[in-house]
């Protein structure tokens, strides 16, 4: 396939890419300033473009067999403001429809997945409060994209609760839209094996126009 990957060289988005190039995937990797930048994998080229921008998008995608958008809700290291992700969410709708591109997968959050029936984590008394910013920005980007993505192949992926470095073990459970923590209570993943269940979603469409979420 050929893939863009919106977001290439941030934590999730720099594994997707290396994850899809060794599987002999096609990657191109967007981002905000490639002239500093190096691309996570010699194989892939990076080029200039905006998430935000469906213009940008359009163009970008142009030709591309699927989109994902990894692109994070902070302030990058470099200074560059944080991106809005609804916005994104609303661009990069927009920018596939006129490229052409039918299959989207969205980097999302834990947040929104339910505890019980109707209860987003991020609703919890014990939800982290330094997170519940990004929590928000997550579920305004699945609102957008519920509301707004009809007619295209889209998928959002909800990582564990931490997600982190780690190494690669391609195991991973996936769940619909529910919160599922491990034996010991926990609710992790590596970056690694989340760009595992990205790439192994882009190539079998197990769960195409919905939610779902992946953890050890």
């Amino acid at each position: 396939m050929k893939l863009v990957v919106f977001g290439a060289t941030g934590n999730i988005g720099q594994q997707v890419v290396r994850e899809a190039v060794s599987r002999g995937h096609e990657v191109t990797g967007v981002v905000r300033d490639p002239e500093v930048q190096k691309s996570p994998d010699p194989k892939a080229s990076l080029v200039k473009g905006d998430a935000t921008d469906a213009a940008s998008v359009a163009q970008v995608a142009k030709g591309a067999d699927a989109i994902v958008s990894a692109i994070s809700p902070r302030k990058s290291s470099r200074g560059l403001p944080a991106p809005s992700l609804a916005a994104a969410a609303r661009a990069v709708i927009a920018g596939a429809k006129n490229s052409g591109v039918k299959r989207v997968i969205f980097v999302g959050g834990a947040g929104t997945l339910e505890v019980a029936p109707g209860k987003r984590l991020m609703d919890q008394p014990g939800f982290p409060a330094p997170y519940k910013a990004e929590a928000q920005e997550g579920a305004d980007m699945l609102d957008v994209v519920r509301n707004d993505a009809a007619g295209l192949d889209w998928t959002y992926i909800s990582p564990a609760a931490e997600i982190s470095p780690g190494h690669r073990s391609g195991r991973y459970r996936t769940t619909g839209d529910q919160f599922i923590p491990d034996a010991k209570g926990q609710s992790r993943i590596s970056f690694e094996d989340y760009a595992v269940a990205v790439v192994d979603e882009l190539e079998h469409g197990n769960h195409v126009r919905r939610q779902f979420g992946v953890a050890y």
